[in-house]
């Protein structure tokens, strides 16, 4: 799948986008990162980010290089944000946490691979060679 089908897909779908983020975010956001020792985002985020800086479709949600604004009493953590909370759970070592719906975790590793994680044991349900299909994945359950 490329990205813009994965677009049309999701748009097709209902899917919620906030804007674009500025590339100073997805920079500081990647650096951010692997400063502590999470995976950087690999390629296929960074050009989501650049056409939105978060995805949402109903209780699923794609994580943006910043915090993002649902409402003023629950907004959606950043992928920085997100990362922080889980990175004691053993299972997730190696690996980086990029959207999540009520049923399971999404995440990819250093390679850029992506997985569909047990949403309380963190471990790994199945691995993706496609990372828009992962990201289909999340959003969908997020709705249903």
């Amino acid at each position: 799948m490329t990205e813009p089908d994965f677009i049309n897909n999701i748009t097709a779908r209902g899917a919620s986008f906030w804007p674009a983020a500025p590339q100073r975010n997805i920079i500081m956001a990647n650096t951010v990162l692997q400063n502590r020792r999470f995976a950087m985002l690999p390629k296929f985020l960074t050009d989501i980010y650049k056409i939105a800086s978060g995805i949402n479709m109903g209780n699923g949600y794609i994580f943006g290089p910043t915090e993002l604004a649902r409402n003023a009493m629950l907004p959606v953590p950043s992928i920085i944000q997100i990362n922080d909370e889980v990175k004691n759970a053993p299972n997730i070592r190696g690996k980086t946490v990029f959207g999540r719906n009520d049923l399971f975790w999404f995440a990819f590793d250093a390679f850029g691979t992506c997985y569909m994680l047990d949403n309380t044991s963190f471990r790994v349900l199945r691995k993706y060679d496609d990372p828009y299909r992962a990201m289909i994945d999340c959003l969908v359950a997020g709705k249903y």
